[in-house]
């Protein structure tokens, strides 16, 4: 087991119950991470990414195609966009990219860029009715983490479906929420999904469930939080019994864990504590990083992705 112990941070947890589960600045979340400027073709890499050898991730890089692509549950269409790399040879490794509270498929797009540009597949979407700008079908007070869990396994299938995608080497990636999601998919689909990678992800969410309201009877119709996003009351009820650490430990997989020291919308101890509920896990801590990384945080953050996935995919 890999573990990586940081000292605990004394934050106090003064967010409310989304607030865990959000995207650091939402208003300018897509800009966490440098990533939209126009990609240069370049030559394709003599490596196979298709060959199950170790690769070295950072000596490739590939020109990609990005184009929409729906996914389908319950009678609703799940917005997508899909990062297709050129002349890595087919079946290629995926990447399946799950946003936080409040935010949208743009917020994955400088990790898809990154990954794409080694070899990856990568699928960025919209969770239905997780924010106001969502392009999926759905309405956020219908939105909970099963609901998010539903859609992810939804995309899972349909990028399975993929001639292009390796089935045998998918991964989940996700931020906040998004991560919270992805380790519940993988726990419910361990043979499925190859490895994940969690950045900060929101396990606080059932705890401070239980702390903001007394009672089920006790929570409203509606929630508004941080004024961008007002969610339902399934939000909070879906999470009111459930023990998040027990069922992801579930996955024996190898996971990753990045969380930056300076968070304070989830603190670090959740993530923590994720590394002991886990099998096999590992925590990176990204010294002076809050709720999203960007930057040299963001450099960092990949090298320990781009590292993790060399092994995990040998």
């Amino acid at each position: 087991m890999y573990k990586v112990w940081t000292l605990l941070l004394s934050l106090v947890l003064s967010v409310s119950l989304t607030g865990c589960g959000g995207e650091a600045q939402m208003p300018s979340a897509p800009t966490e991470a440098p990533g939209s400027q126009q990609v240069e073709p370049a030559p394709p890499a003599q490596t196979d990414v298709t060959q199950n050898a170790a690769i070295d991730w950072n000596s490739l890089s590939y020109s990609y195609t990005t184009q929409e692509l729906p996914a389908q549950v319950d009678g609703h269409t799940i917005y997508g966009e899909i990062y297709i790399p050129e002349g890595a040879g087919e079946p290629m490794p995926a990447v399946i990219f799950s946003h936080g509270y409040g935010g949208t498929h743009s917020i994955g797009t400088p990790y898809a860029q990154a990954l794409a540009e080694k070899g990856f597949v990568v699928y960025c979407y919209d969770f239905r009715g997780g924010s106001n700008a969502s392009r999926s079908d759905g309405s956020p007070l219908e939105m909970s983490v099963f609901t998010e869990k539903a859609d992810l396994e939804a995309v899972l299938s349909m990028l399975q479906s993929l001639d292009y995608v390796d089935r045998e080497r998918i991964s989940l990636m996700g931020t906040s929420q998004g991560g919270m999601v992805s380790a519940m998919t993988g726990a419910a689909h361990p043979e499925e999904v190859r490895g994940m990678m969690l950045l900060y992800p929101a396990f606080c969410i059932p705890e401070n469930a239980r702390a903001q309201f007394s009672t089920l009877e006790s929570i409203p119709e509606q929630i508004s939080f941080f004024s961008w996003l007002t969610v339902g009351r399934r939000y909070v009820e879906d999470v009111w019994d459930y023990d998040v650490y027990a069922d992801v430990a579930a996955y024996e997989k190898n996971v990753l864990i990045l969380h930056g020291d300076q968070d304070g919308i989830v603190d670090i101890a959740y993530s923590q504590r994720a590394i002991e509920a886990y099998p096999a896990a590992e925590l990176k801590v990204i010294q002076g990083a809050g709720h999203g990384f960007s930057g040299g945080n963001f450099d960092l953050a990949m090298k320990y992705i781009l590292d993790y996935l060399s092994k995990q995919l040998s």
